[in-house]
């Protein structure tokens, strides 16, 4: 190992970590090289969410004898054992909580019997429904890109009355833009019209068709899109979309000053290509203007969706769709829709008169 600064035969090399595990990791590795010797040749990840409280699941796993464990804190954990190196982190909804972990092993066997023993302590709470991960990345105090994963039920259903714009039903459109070649997607509409409804229910259908997790990454920090960084992390890691909410200035046309579409440009069709991959923008400008032609150009937008509220007479009968028969939850929901003023009712609102 290099220890003394002044021989020049070796470097001085540095690096930043900001994790406990991290740190212990990275020692790990330098030393095995030094040695000659492969210590974690085998990596694999663990995904999976479970209706139990994220405390008592992350103490089952911690107080295994199969290893031992630190506690770094209420969701998180390192496990250690020979052979294998491995780090938890939780995190908890309303009513389930989900687990990302990462396992280093000596061999195949090593880790696939971790991943089975920590399964095993979700047993019969463990999620089997479809779910998507969202990759959230934002900018850190000091400018530098940071990220946390949080993991979603793909348990969004869509009714048709409630998208009146896209024609054909909702469905039948999402499976056309998974099956397109064309990369991008523009929702524009007001607040509360179903533009992230319809995002998370696109990542579960894309969910579905894979057979495990969607990945998604995702922003709505404008900071982050100003350098190359977070496309560079789209085009080379695994993410099956990228989306970007409130993007109302990057859907500007470059002659109006718009200094960051080009990133996009050359990720969606460009000279980088995205693989399949989509990438999608909401903004909540019902007429954000001129697009950029060569964002929307065929070939790279599949569609440039205008979500609207709707009609009193849709919202009614959106209700009646949901309501499914139901009809003293129909009427309280249409005395609700009523005392509203204006002539055109949200998304969010039709929602919240049913309950």
């Amino acid at each position: 190992m290099i220890n003394d600064r002044n021989d020049k035969r070796y470097p001085l090399v540095t690096k930043h970590v900001y994790r406990v595990s991290d740190l212990v990791l990275y020692d790990r590795f330098a030393r095995a090289l030094e040695d000659g010797i492969a210590r974690y040749p085998v990596f694999r990840e663990l995904r999976f969410a479970a209706r139990i409280e994220q405390e008592v699941l992350l103490d089952a796993i911690a107080l295994d004898s199969a290893w031992r464990a630190e506690r770094l804190s209420i969701d998180s954990a390192i496990l250690d054992a020979e052979g294998m190196f491995a780090t938890v982190y939780g995190s908890r909804k309303a009513d389930y909580c989900s687990f990302r972990v990462y396992i280093w092993a000596a061999d195949v066997a090593h880790a696939e019997e971790t991943k089975e023993r920590i399964l095993a302590k979700a047993g019969s709470t463990r999620i089997t429904e479809a779910m998507f991960s969202i990759d959230w990345h934002f900018s850190a105090g000091k400018g530098e890109l940071e990220n946390a994963t949080i993991e979603e039920m793909a348990d969004d259903v869509l009714c048709d009355a409630a998208y009146p714009e896209i024609k054909g039903g909702v469905n039948a459109f999402i499976r056309r833009y998974l099956e397109a070649p064309e990369t991008v997607l523009v929702l524009q509409g007001p607040p509360g019209t179903g533009k992230t409804r319809l995002i998370r229910a696109i990542l579960g259908a894309i969910s579905r068709r894979k057979g495990e997790e969607a990945e998604c990454l995702y922003t709505g920090d404008m900071r982050t899109l100003t350098s190359d960084g977070i496309f560079v992390r789209f085009i080379t890691a695994t993410h099956d979309a990228f989306v970007v909410e409130d993007a109302d200035h990057l859907l500007k046309p470059r002659a109006d000053g718009n200094e960051h579409l080009h990133r996009f440009l050359g990720i969606a069709d460009g000279v980088v290509r995205a693989q399949g991959r989509k990438i999608i923008f909401s903004t909540n400008l019902p007429n954000v203007g001129d697009l950029d032609e060569a964002l929307i150009r065929p070939g790279r937008c599949f569609a440039r969706i205008h979500v609207r509220s709707l009609t009193n007479a849709e919202a009614l009968a959106l209700a009646a769709e949901i309501a499914a028969g139901d009809a003293e939850r129909l009427a309280r929901a249409s005395v609700a829709l009523a005392a509203w003023d204006g002539g055109k009712r949200s998304l969010a609102q039709v929602y919240s008169a049913l309950r």
